[in-house]
């Protein structure tokens, strides 16, 4: 490792990312399913000859768990309905479209019930290959959960986007929630009109009007999704907030700070992989690559000194402190991965590969 190697948050010349180069992360990995070939009713058979499958800790007669999936347009607010919801930041926010590329799980347990939010990428008209997968991750979703909260913003005209949206969940066989969120930026009577717009594009089973910033009616609609929650058991630990492993929530807290940092098109352009994780006694040491499609795009993030780096490197490293509870030692490489968001083996490896339903 090269001798200018800051200790702290890492700010790293062209000599040391050529010492880290290391083995390459894109090459393709071969998939294992160890359930590939089975049919649902083996799949079923199986659950039922393990108990240990059905759920987490005994629960009392009427208990209801189930799914909500937090759909709609990039910046319709979902992640950070689900930071409101949770108690804490577990999904990054900006105002670049398409900050949410995972699928984020956060669980919310009350009495009686068991809520596991799942935050989806904006649906939006895709532009590239990762555009694609990000659709592909945010619409399976709706397959697969028990109330699906359709959210429109209310401080922006309702137009085609969100009538293509809500024709994808018109069709889903869940229960769906109207969310009008940012009710805290708009006024009463532009709140009236679009939820007069929203019931124009479906029906709803229930709707609320929500901001998460202000923790205005987010109990409420904690309270509101629950109410269609199936009697059912405890699908996690209770002690278990999320879904994402540390490595996920290094790579998002890092992604965050670049793109509330840069602007036009870097933030597109921008991913990050954990390479490493190791806790000592006193600190977690951390190593994350930051991936950028071009030199000139390098060049921005690294910043004059290292001066950008730096300061995204010492605000996610906070992000990190504050989740995990523990010191965290932060080292960030830049390094250019050319068009890797039309590059399926990337995409895959940066963890943004749609489920396929």
């Amino acid at each position: 490792m090269s001798d200018n190697m800051q200790p702290t948050d890492g700010v790293l010349d062209d000599e040391v990312l050529d010492e880290a180069e290391g083995a390459d992360l894109f090459d393709e990995v071969e998939e294992f399913d160890p359930f590939e070939g089975m049919s649902d009713e083996e799949l079923d058979a199986l659950c039922d000859e393990d108990e240990s499958l059905v759920g987490f800790g005994d629960v009392e007669p009427g208990f209801r768990s189930g799914f909500v999936a937090l759909v709609g347009r990039p910046n319709a607010g979902k992640s950070t309905l689900l930071n409101a919801c949770y108690g804490k930041k577990v999904a990054i926010t900006s105002p670049v479209a398409q900050t949410t590329r995972r699928r984020m799980r956060a669980v919310v347990n009350r009495p009686g019930y068991q809520l596991v939010f799942v935050d989806t990428p904006g649906i939006h008209k895709p532009k590239d290959g990762l555009g694609s997968e990000l659709n592909k991750s945010a619409l399976f979703e709706l397959n697969d959960v028990d109330v699906v909260a359709f959210l429109i913003d209310a401080t922006k005209p309702i137009g085609r986007g969100d009538a293509w949206v809500a024709e994808r969940v018109k069709s889903a066989r869940s229960k769906k929630v109207l969310v009008l969120t940012k009710a805290d930026e708009a006024d009463p009577a532009q709140v009236m009109e679009q939820l007069k717009a929203a019931h124009e594009l479906m029906e709803y089973d229930d709707e609320i009007v929500t901001s998460s910033v202000k923790n205005f009616n987010v109990d409420a609609f904690i309270e509101t999704v629950a109410h269609f929650l199936p009697e059912g058991p405890r699908w996690f630990p209770e002690d278990m907030g999320t879904d994402a492993s540390d490595e996920t929530l290094v790579a998002e807290f890092v992604r965050e700070k670049v793109l509330r940092r840069t602007r036009d098109e870097i933030p597109h352009s921008v991913g990050v992989i954990c390479d490493a994780l190791e806790q000592t006694k006193k600190v977690l040491r951390v190593h994350a690559t930051i991936y950028v499609e071009r030199e000139g795009q390098k060049g921005i993030i690294i910043g004059k000194g290292g001066s950008m780096l730096k300061k995204v490197s010492t605000l996610a490293r906070q992000d990190m402190e504050r989740f995990m509870g523990t010191k965290v030692y932060l080292q960030t490489w830049v390094k250019v991965k050319e068009n890797w968001r039309d590059n399926p083996a990337a995409i895959q490896n940066f963890g943004y590969k749609g489920d396929k339903a």
